[in-house]
Formats: C-alpha cells, sequence, structure tokens
C-alpha cells in the first residue's frame, strides 16, 4: 500500500492499539494533524505541551500501555523535555512524535527549528530524526517496541514536515525489526537463583525493597507470595506503592527520606536487603556510608546498568522481576521469622506511640493528613485511583492513605516535577474511564497546571482536584525552616479564588476551611458525577515528619514533635 507519512504515523498508533492520543498542533505537525480527521483516533487537546507528556505518561501508568503525545516543532518539542525527562527517570513507556521543519531546512535555524534530538538525547531511551519517508515505518514500529520492553522508557520521534506529506510503501506486518545494538536483558540464570535463595534461607533478619519495577512487570502475585513463604516483611519506595496491599501484615510501607521511623529501622538492622526494581536514590538510602552496614544485598533489576551502582551488591541479577521472583520460590524455605518480626513490632508501636500525628477533627484549619486520611476512608471501598502532584502533600499521601489494590497511585517520583499531577489524572481518567479519579495537588503545581481545567472541561472527565492551600510552596519552605533557620525565600505563593475559578471553568467548587468541614465536603463532591475542585484552606506552616535531612544517616530522622496517637479508626 502506498501511504504518506502521515498516514503512516496514524496507521502505526492504530496497530499498537493507541486510541487516544495527547498534543498540541502546530505547522510543522499539520499534515498528520490533517490526516488525523480520518482515524478513529481520539485526540485530547492540551494546553500546553508539557501537559501533553505528562498525560501521556499518566495514561501509560494507569493503562499499562504505550502514552502518546504529538506536538509541533521547535517550542512545541521543547516544552515536551520535563514530561519525558519524567518518563526516563520512572522508566514510563511513551512515544512523542514531534514536527520538524522539511528536510531541506534542517540545520539553517527555519523558524522553529530546534535540534530536538539533541536536546532529549539524555532525557529518552531513544530518539529517531525522520528525513526519508521509506525510513519512517521502520521507526515507528521500533519507536513502540524500544519504549514498552526491557526496562521502559520513552522514545521521541522527530519528523520532518515534507516527510509526513510524501508517500511511500507500508505493510506493517512485512516489517522485521532489526535491533543488533539493543537486547533488552531478561534471561536470568539457575546458578544466580540458587545463590540467591541460599542468600535467603540462611539469613535472620531479611527485608525486601520493592520498587516500581515490581509494578511495572506485574509481579504482585510473586512478591506476596515470596515474603509470605519466608515470613520476609517489605518496604515499599515511594512509587513501590501498591505493588502489594497496605494492609497486608508484612507491609512495612515505605521507607526512605519521609518513610515512618520503624520502616528504615527495621532496613538499618537487617542482614540481608532483597532489592527487586529499584534504583537505591538518595532519598531512599539517606547517607550511603552509612547505610543498612550489616546487610547483605542482592539486586535484582531489568537495567543492568542500575546493579551496583550506588549501593554494591553481593549479587546482581539482571532479569524481569516476575520472572525471578517466580524462579526463587521454589528454591525459597518456608521460615518462620518471629523474632525479627516481633522486633520490628516493637519499633512500629513505638512510631505509632510518639510519632503518628493525631488526625481528630476539630474547629481549626485542617492538617493535610487529615484531608487525606479522609479521603482514604470515603473512597477505600471505592474503585478510586490517586494522582499526586509533587511537594508535602505527595509524602503525606503516601503516609496517609492507604493504598489496597495495585498500581493505585500515581506520581513523579525521579523527577520529582511539579505540575504533574493535573494532566497525569487527564491520562488516568481516560485510561481508567470507570474509576473514581482524585488528584491531591499543593499551590505551587496547581497553579502550573491551571490551565488544564479547560482540558477537563471539555472532555468531561469527571476528576476529584483536591487542592491542599497553604500559601507557601510547602516542602520549600520547609527546607527553608528546618535547614536555613526559617529565612523564606520565596516562598509565599498566592492563589486565585479557586470557587470562581471553577465557575469560570464550568466546574463545581467547594471549600472548606475547618476540620469539621472536610468529611461532608469530600462526601458532597463523590456526589457530583462531573469535576469537582476542592478548595482545602489548610495549616500553613506544618511540616512532613519524619525526615532524614541531608546527608543523615536513614534512621538519623527529624521526629514529629509533640505529636500524639492517631485517631483514625483504621
Amino acid at each position: 500500500m502506498q501511504r504518506t507519512g502521515a498516514q503512516i504515523i496514524l496507521e502505526t498508533l492504530m496497530r499498537e492499539g493507541v486510541d487516544v492520543v495527547f498534543g498540541y498542533p502546530g505547522g510543522a505537525i499539520m499534515p498528520t494533524y490533517d490526516s488525523l480527521l480520518d482515524y478513529p483516533v481520539h485526540h485530547v487537546l492540551v494546553r500546553h505541551e508539557e501537559n501533553a507528556a505528562f498525560a501521556a505518561d499518566g495514561f501509560a501508568r494507569a493503562s499499562g500501555k504505550v502514552g502518546v503525545c504529538m506536538v509541533t516543532s521547535g517550542p512545541g518539542a521543547t516544552n515536551l523535555v520535563t514530561g519525558l525527562a519524567g518518563a526516563m527517570m520512572d522508566s514510563i513507556p511513551v512515544v512523542a512524535i514531534t514536527g520538524q521543519v522539511a528536510s531541506y531546512l534542517v540545520g539553517t535555524d527555519a523558524f522553529q527549528e530546534t535540534d530536538v534530538t539533541g536536546v532529549t538525547l539524555p532525557i529518552t531511551k531513544h530518539n529517531y530524526l525522520v528525513t526519508d519517508v521509506a525510513e519512517l515505518p521502520m521507526v515507528m514500529k521500533e519507536a513502540f517496541h524500544i519504549a514498552r520492553s526491557g526496562r521502559p522508557g520513552p522514545v521521541l520521534v522527530d519528523v520532518c514536515k515534507d516527510v509526513q506529506s510524501k508517500t511511500t510503501e507500508f505493510d506493517y506486518d512485512a516489517i522485521q525489526l532489526r535491533l543488533p545494538g539493543y537486547r533488552p536483558h531478561r534471561q536470568t540464570y539457575d546458578e544466580q537463583i540458587r545463590r540467591a535463595a541460599a542468600y535467603i534461607n540462611t539469613a535472620q533478619r531479611p527485608v525486601i525493597l520493592a520498587g516500581h519495577g515490581i509494578i511495572l512487570a506485574a509481579a504482585h502475585d510473586e512478591l506476596r507470595a515470596l515474603a509470605e513463604r519466608g515470613q520476609i516483611p517489605i518496604a515499599t519506595t515511594l512509587l513501590g506503592i501498591g505493588s502489594i496491599s497496605e494492609s497486608h501484615p508484612l507491609n512495612l510501607r515505605m521507607m526512605g527520606m519521609h518513610g515512618e521511623a520503624y520502616v528504615n529501622e527495621a532496613i538499618q538492622n537487617a542482614d540481608l536487603l532483597i532489592a527487586v526494581g529499584m534504583r537505591f536514590d538518595d532519598r531512599v538510602t539517606g547517607n550511603l556510608a552509612t547505610y543498612a552496614k550489616h546487610a547483605d544485598v542482592i539486586h535484582i533489576d531489568i537495567d543492568p546498568a542500575e546493579i551496583s551502582k550506588n549501593v554494591i551488591a553481593n549479587l546482581g541479577i539482571v532479569g524481569d522481576a516476575k520472572q525471578v521472583m517466580a524462579g526463587l520460590l521454589p528454591l525459597v524455605e518456608p521460615r518462620d521469622r518471629a523474632a525479627w518480626l516481633s522486633q520490628i513490632e516493637v519499633w512500629r508501636a513505638d512510631t505509632m506511640t510518639r510519632d503518628i500525628l493525631s488526625t481528630t477533627a476539630c474547629e481549626s484549619a485542617p492538617h493535610v493528613p487529615f484531608v487525606i486520611d479522609a479521603i482514604h476512608r470515603a473512597t477505600r471501598g471505592a474503585q478510586a485511583l490517586i494522582v499526586t502532584d509533587v511537594g508535602q502533600h505527595q509524602m503525606w499521601e503516601a503516609q496517609y492513605y492507604r493504598h489496597e489494590r495495585p498500581n493505585q497511585l500515581l506520581t513523579s517520583g525521579g523527577l520529582g516535577a511539579m505540575g504533574y499531577g493535573i494532566p497525569a489524572a487527564i491520562g488516568a481518567q481516560i485510561a481508567r474511564r470507570e474509576d473514581e479519579v482524585w488528584v491531591i495537588v499543593g499551590d505551587g503545581g496547581f497553579q502550573m497546571a491551571l490551565p488544564e481545567l479547560a482540558t477537563i472541561m471539555q472532555e468531561e472527565l469527571p476528576v476529584k482536584i483536591a487542592v491542599m492551600r497553604n500559601g507557601y510552596l510547602g516542602m520549600v519552605r520547609q527546607w527553608q525552616e528546618l535547614i536555613h533557620s526559617r529565612r523564606y525565600s520565596e516562598v509565599a505563593i498566592k492563589t486565585p479564588d479557586l470557587l470562581k475559578l471553577a465557575d469560570a471553568y464550568g466546574l463545581a467548587g467547594m471549600r472548606a476551611t475547618r476540620a469539621d468541614e472536610v468529611n461532608d465536603l469530600i462526601t458532597e463532591a463523590r456526589s457530583v458525577p462531573g469535576p469537582v475542585l476542592m478548595d482545602f484552606v489548610v495549616e500553613e506552616e506544618a511540616n512532613v515528619y519524619p525526615m532524614v535531612a541531608p546527608g543523615k544517616a536513614l534512621n538519623d530522622m527529624y521526629r514529629r514533635p509533640g505529636a500524639e496517637r492517631a485517631a483514625t479508626g483504621r
């Protein structure tokens, strides 16, 4: 069949199972947008190109498919950079299609020309500049294969404008992928599996460190079975939340900078760490010189570059988390580790007594943990999906919302990109039409993504937006308070009247200024069939505790001052 470049792009999307694209048109991508009218692909018109990448990211996380975004050249392409960097750091399969100036103008500094492949080389898994239409069919098929295989990640395809209009032969089924330099590691070795089992069977104080790779590999059942068979407690990374139900008795919950003290204490006192699909980044380890000094380390990851990159592994296994743990299970001996689990319970009890903030309702301004706990109690029996932006509210959500379903929390982890929440929630809601999608944001991140309220309105998406409005860039303010002696520099932030803003965008608007108003507001918001913008006027200068200060050991934490025992009814 003879097809134009634009038709090849769109027919590839259909053959790859893509039925939704997030984007923004412009001159260099116009031939493809013209052909879009002839294909049953739903296009979501975002209000800023950066948010097309974030929305594709949220769609990919929620659906398990490749997310796709499409924009024009120059500023359209460069506006994708933050979203692509986030997808790269969090291993999210995204294909970004960008228009480029005509092939005969490349290198002339033509209008809206940017070397986008050069710009995005460090923040994509791979990228292409297509100047010949005959190359486009192979490039498109390769892009989807690379994005989803091995360790997933973003791939960018930059297509010259004249390529989109020229024709070539197109037979998708006949395309044979030939990528001699790309060999995703999925093969594991029996000897490594046997050695790992030997470490596990002789350990007295093991801890599994569960990362995002478990969710990406859909290895939830294998993780639970391994933990139960060996009676091994599990600590999760931020992106590993949802890899096992948070009510499971072996789930210690989140580790790291804002993990609970007992979780970090368990890691620091372990004699074996079984790290699965995680990177040992600085927010997880604290000071590497003092990290888990008594522990042997088994590191299982699909990316060989991660093995011993930050923490030296006694045994590294390069492979798919699901396959490796399935291979381990028959070799791991059932064990009674009651003494170890009892010790962790002692640390947990101390934390519950001294360190869990009271969330009892009162007439004062609500504390963010109280609001998040209320959202959790209201939605815990529902098919709810939670998306967060980045900042204090993100950490409080991880601490106070109990995620029982797999892949129930979407958040920007490695890059920590403010402005992620609302566009990612758009992608998530489109991916999971039947889910009740909540996005929790702060003052700053909300205003970065404010134009996407128009996208929510236009797409008629019933997203529930909970703004935790404290008048500050909260996490930066917290660091300035604790580390810079309360020398606040450019962290106070004003926010428009959210009720008027909601009305302007055609959303239901609600506000709570007192803790005893929170539950009724959440109930009312859930009764609205469409989108809701909720303005929670929260305590201004509250801090996220516990907190490991930069350069400190993982168990050397700021604790919650004067906290009371929790009264949440959980």
